[in-house]
């Protein structure tokens, strides 16, 4: 049940089956957001909020991430209490662009195969 106590604005999400395959790509492309995507795909659904993750930006440009990645479809937020709970949206996506999730959290170091 979302927290109608807060003066924030609830989290608008896009499906993935309104996301053009470009937009997924994009939101993909970046460093810090397929960081965040990595992370949510380890971890146990709603169980990280926005501020538990590490990544070298600040809090106005970790917030623009997480609307971007919410535009392509990847992400789901909630709001519970004073945290915002967030979890991949592995199943619609894959349904949408299979194969993509695991391309890309593949992680490839030297001596990998390509």
């Amino acid at each position: 049940m979302p927290d109608r106590s807060s003066h924030r604005a609830e989290p608008v999400h896009t499906h993935p089956d309104d996301v053009p395959v470009e937009t997924a790509l994009a939101a993909l492309a970046d460093p810090v957001r397929l960081r965040l995507v990595r992370e949510l795909a380890g971890s146990a659904e709603w169980t990280h909020s926005c501020s538990s993750f590490r990544v070298p930006v600040g809090r106005a440009a970790l917030s623009h991430h997480f609307t971007v990645l919410r535009a392509a479809g990847l992400v789901e937020q909630r709001d519970q209490g004073p945290k915002r709970l967030n979890r991949l949206r592995r199943e619609e996506f894959d349904a949408r662009f299979p194969g993509l999730l695991d391309l890309v959290l593949r992680e490839e170091g030297p001596g990998s195969p390509a």
